[in-house]
């Protein structure tokens, strides 16, 4: 199982690599706005076979244009590594 990051851990993660992040509820959150629906689902799309080659799954809700991710390792109890590598990979992803 990963180990827990440190509030610190992860203030220093955001404020250096992960700016659109933000920590609620133990997990980091981030938003994503596209041009369209189908762009969106697209990004989705990427995301998911991103996240199933990690093993590392987040949780995407789609409102329209606006897709909210939301990561965090379960089994852990809160945010690892493999949640920042994650995120990283989706601010790739998003562009």
């Amino acid at each position: 199982m990963a180990e827990l990051l440190t509030d610190d851990q992860i203030d220093l993660a955001i404020r250096d690599h992960l700016p659109e992040w933000k920590v609620v509820d133990k997990e980091l959150v981030r938003s994503v706005k596209k041009d369209t629906f189908l762009d969106g689902i697209r990004l989705v799309a990427t995301v998911a076979q991103l996240a199933e080659s990690m093993n590392h799954h987040p949780d995407m809700d789609i409102r329209y244009t606006t897709i909210t991710f939301r990561i965090s390792s379960h089994d852990a109890g809160g945010i690892t590594d493999d949640d920042l590598v994650l995120a990283r990979h989706i601010d790739t992803a998003a562009g």
